[in-house]
Parts: C-alpha cells; structure tokens; sequence
C-alpha cells in the first residue's frame, strides 16, 4: 500500500538510496547509543540505524503511518514508537542511557519551534542530526553580519557547536520539496564560551531584539538596559542586532540581570 504524503503534516519522504547511507554514515550510530528519531515516515533512516543498533526509539505523529513503517522495520530490532506531537513530546520518556542522540528529517513547517522545543531540553542531548530545509541550516550555522542571522542562529550556536555536512537535492524525496535540503551536525557545548546568568533571559532579550529588524540596539533593547549600559560594554548602541556576536548577546543579558539585581524581565 502507497502511502500519501500529507502536507500539513509537512512530509517529503526520504528515498535516496545514497543520501540515505551518507547521513547513517554521519550519524555513525555505535553500540550502547539511545537514539531518537523524529518524523521516521516510512522508515528510510530508520532501517539502517536500526541494522547497526538492533533498537531504536521514534517520535511519529501520523498514526496512518505508523503500520507501514513498522513493516519497513520488522525483523531488524527493537523499535520503539511514540505517537506523539514532537512539538511536545518530552525526551524524559525515554528510558535508557544518557544523553540521548536525536536525528531526523524534520518536517519544514514546524523546524524552527522543534529545533527550540529540543533546546529546553538540550541537557539531555549528547548530539542531533537534521536533514533540514537548506535555508534554516544557513541560519543555524550563520556568522554576525548578514541576512541569515538572526534569533535562530544565535540561540543554537549558544547551545551547540553547528555544523553543515551535506546538502541534498529535491530529487532526494518524494513528493520532491521545492526547496533545497541540507544535513546539520548540532553538537551540543559541554559549557558555553560565555554562560548566561539566566539562559531563559538571553532567549527573553535575543527574542526582542531581532522582532524588528531594523531598528538599533538603543530602540529593541529600550526596556531591557539604557544606551549607556550598552556603551559601557563597548557596544555601539546604534548597531543593529544582526551585527552582534553571541558573546555580545550574552555579555549584554548578563548585564542587564546585574543592573536588576538579577531578577528576570
């Protein structure tokens, strides 16, 4: 039976025998891992991670799925479902060792919340591997400076060490996205460069200050910290945020709880 891929669940099936063994590959999944994968489908990736690990964890929410995916798997391991909403789905369900590694081919139209859903749990990830829309991963792997960075780019890069592998061609899947596809490494830090006195402030302050790109620190910060706080950091408060590294972001929220005797906005 033929399965429909369904758009609002975002879904383009992986079927390229030779992109499918390149991010196995890039996974290199090892004896005593727990992996989680999110948004199996018909089960592309899944089959050789569950070759090499004989057991295998998966979040699925299209239940019309969940039958021909586990025909796909039969025979070669353990695999573990959880039909769940990966949106909301909490890693603490998994039973197993730690920290887990978390891969997939995550639906395009719901990346960007997913990818900030597993940041909140991000002490319980040892490493993700993502085959993504091609224009998020230019986002999450983004230097200061140009057009893809921004609130994404530096919140991840906080977190994890990012990584670009491989890109991917629409030809790959099935139906064929209209966009390009690429791989991501997101390695999370074993201690940031800079640690945030309160990781969910820097996001607070990070959120702010890019929801309106155009206006300049002085304007995007103005409820968070004054021009002259933002100065005596040897930040030019008539830059704009897309300018600033993630140390900047960090030093800047770091100030502010300082200033507010450390009590959150």
């Amino acid at each position: 039976m033929e399965h429909q891929a369904r758009k609002r669940f975002g879904q383009h099936f992986l079927h390229d025998p030779g992109v499918i063994q390149r991010m196995i590959n890039a996974i290199h999944p090892c004896a005593g891992d727990t992996l989680v994968e999110i948004g199996p489908g018909l089960g592309a990736i899944s089959r050789g991670l569950l070759e090499r690990l004989g057991r295998l964890h998966v979040v699925e929410l299209d239940r019309d799925v969940i039958p021909l995916l586990q025909r796909a798997c039969a025979g070669l391991g353990d695999l573990q479902i959880h039909q769940q909403d990966a949106l909301s789905f909490d890693l603490n369900d998994i039973i197993g060792p730690r920290p887990l590694r978390v891969v997939g081919n995550l639906p395009y139209n719901i990346s960007t919340p997913l990818l900030f859903h597993l940041l909140e749990q991000i002490e319980q990830i040892a490493d993700m591997h993502f085959l993504l829309q091609k224009e998020v991963v230019d986002r999450l792997t983004a230097p200061p400076g140009g057009n893809a960075y921004g609130r994404l780019s530096v919140m991840i890069q906080y977190h994890c060490q990012a990584m670009r592998l491989f890109d991917v061609a629409p030809g790959a899947f099935n139906p064929p996205p209209r966009v390009n596809s690429a791989v991501v490494r997101l390695i999370p830090h074993s201690q940031p460069l800079r640690v945030a006195s309160n990781p969910q402030h820097l996001g607070r302050l990070v959120r702010d200050a890019f929801s309106q790109r155009r206006k300049t620190l002085r304007n995007a910060l103005s409820l968070y910290c004054p021009p002259a706080m933002i100065e005596a950091l040897e930040i030019d408060p008539q830059r704009r945020p897309e300018t600033l590294s993630v140390d900047d972001f960090v030093r800047l929220s770091n100030a502010c709880l300082d200033r507010q005797g450390s009590k959150p906005v």
